[in-house]
């Protein structure tokens, strides 16, 4: 027999070790324990060793599908759906796992063939992700409203919720949280959700407060680690976020969101041999435009492999024409395998931005300087000006009042930056902020401006849409842009979302 006390087993084998001598309802009560801390492949364990010793029960095979499910294992869902077939065959629970189950392995047709007209709440949730696997944001928010009208469905509410932040609808997904709070006050959801909602406003003490009444309710469990990491790293506390990441590693160190955490950190700490080593086994899978896809460029590019780092951030810039990052790092790139040309020419309109920080003036310096350009002398004095950071403060304090939806205080800032110079970003936060201050004349004067400034630019194209609908002026005017927008940018989940949010509310 196996050793119980052996250290080299995988955590699997030492649980069920650990239930020998269980009864089978022992290990039933553990796994609904379990279920209910979260503690996912602990139940599935258990939940396998009932079956083994039971048959196939309704009762536990519908746990294990549960467990399955929230672990994202199609495969083994759809093979627990089989065997309740069997058993279970009129209960309406196997159709939804069914359905669900083919949805994690791609199938999102099947998965609303197998739902059809179920109007269970927990149907219309699979209907709703399976609404948008297809781009089908309206189908899906309508959905969502009706599984939310219907009430009681935990795991609903926490993706309307979602849908709702991913549109920037924080009072909208506020409602929703407190929904889900009323129903399940101990969710795991309840507690990620709304710290999300207090970080994405600013308000750290808060979200902190609320991950670490989550992290003592859920324990063995890195979701609340992890969050708090990412908020730590919001609030630019690098080393709080690392010491918060190596505690959720501890917990689970296998678990690929702590290991894109490591490498997140490590890229902003500098260590690129240990984002190399992180992420080097996956080079040939990366998506371009992906948090590690983009690390692992610049960690390229940092150890003495540009030409490479070329290749990858143009890869990305492509797939992605608007991402800042992508194009100042390409230029950067180009720049230092000696194609200055085309350094300038990327690094151009992030340089010529009011809001532009000291690393893309200093490339577009050098690229002048390495061209013989007339106007490198003006790139060194606005490089000088960056590094003083008069706009750099301007610009730091209407994010910063952004953030916490201080509106008035973001007004104030964008109007002094704008008499720097004109700007199509500085228009388009200016609006941002005059449409929640309720001045939405103003708003919307300030979003055409930046689009005048930037017409092709999806993103003024957007917001010019926004304070539109969101300010009832020129409602029709404002659902066209913000289809223009969508059909511009078609992958960004913003655009999908607002669209679908501000479409439902009175057709349009």
């Amino acid at each position: 027999m196996w050793n119980c006390a052996s250290t080299s087993l995988s955590l699997a084998l030492v649980l069920a070790l650990a239930a020998c001598g269980d009864s089978a309802a022992d290990k039933l009560a553990r796994a609904r324990q379990e279920l209910a801390d979260m503690e996912l492949a602990a139940a599935r364990v258990d939940l396998a060793s009932v079956l083994a010793e039971k048959g196939d029960d309704p009762a536990p095979l519908l746990m294990l599908a549960e467990v399955q499910l929230r672990l994202g294992d199609g495969d083994g869902a759809a093979a627990t759906a089989a065997r309740l077939e069997r058993v279970a065959k009129t209960r309406p629970e196997v159709r939804q796992i069914k359905a669900e189950a083919a949805l994690l392995k791609g199938d999102p047709t099947t998965a609303l063939a197998l739902v059809g007209g179920d109007q269970a709440p927990a149907a219309l949730r699979i209907r709703a992700s399976a609404l948008l696997a297809l781009d089908d944001n309206v189908g899906a928010l309508a959905a969502l409203r009706q599984g939310a009208a219907k009430g009681g469905d935990a795991r609903l509410l926490a993706d309307y919720a979602r849908f709702l932040i991913d549109a920037g609808d924080l009072a909208g997904a506020d409602q929703q949280i407190a929904a889900l709070q009323k129903a399940r006050p101990d969710d795991l959801d309840g507690y990620l959700l709304s710290a999300d909602v207090a970080a994405r406003r600013g308000r750290y003490d808060a979200a902190h407060m609320t991950l670490a009444k989550a992290a003592g309710r859920y324990p063995r469990i890195p979701d609340p680690l992890l969050a708090r990491a990412t908020t730590y790293d919001l609030q630019g506390k690098l080393d709080a976020a690392v010491a918060m990441t190596a505690k959720a590693a501890e917990l689970a160190p296998d678990d690929t969101r702590v290991r894109d955490l490591q490498v997140q950190f490590a890229s902003m700490k500098g260590e690129w041999e240990k984002v190399r080593a992180l992420l080097s086994r996956q080079e040939k899978t990366f998506d371009p435009i992906s948090a590690n896809g983009l690390s692992y460029a610049e960690a390229m590019l940092r150890t003495g492999h540009p030409e490479q780092a070329r290749a990858m951030f143009h890869r990305a810039l492509t797939r992605s024409p608007n991402n800042p990052f992508s194009r100042v790092m390409l230029a950067e790139a180009q720049l230092v395998v000696g194609d200055a040309a085309s350094a300038y020419t990327t690094v151009l309109p992030l340089a010529q931005s009011v809001l532009a920080g000291p690393r893309e003036i200093e490339i577009a310096a050098k690229a002048a300087e390495a061209l013989n350009r007339p106007d490198t002398a003006a790139w060194r004095a606005r490089l000088v000006a960056a590094n003083e950071g008069t706009a750099a403060k301007l610009a730091g304090e209407g994010q910063a009042a952004l953030a916490r939806e201080d509106w008035q205080a973001a007004v104030a800032a964008y109007r002094q930056l704008l008499q720097l110079g004109e700007d199509a970003d500085v228009h388009k936060r200016l609006a941002l902020a005059l449409s929640h201050s309720g001045q939405p004349t103003e708003a919307i004067r300030s979003a055409d401006r930046a689009r005048a400034l930037r017409p092709d630019d999806p993103d003024t194209v957007y917001v010019a849409g926004l304070v539109r609908v969101r300010g009832g002026l020129d409602r029709t005017t404002g659902l066209a842009l913000l289809r223009q927008a969508t059909e511009a940018a078609p992958g960004n989940v913003v655009f999908q979302r607002s669209l679908a949010t501000y479409g439902a509310q009175g057709g349009g």
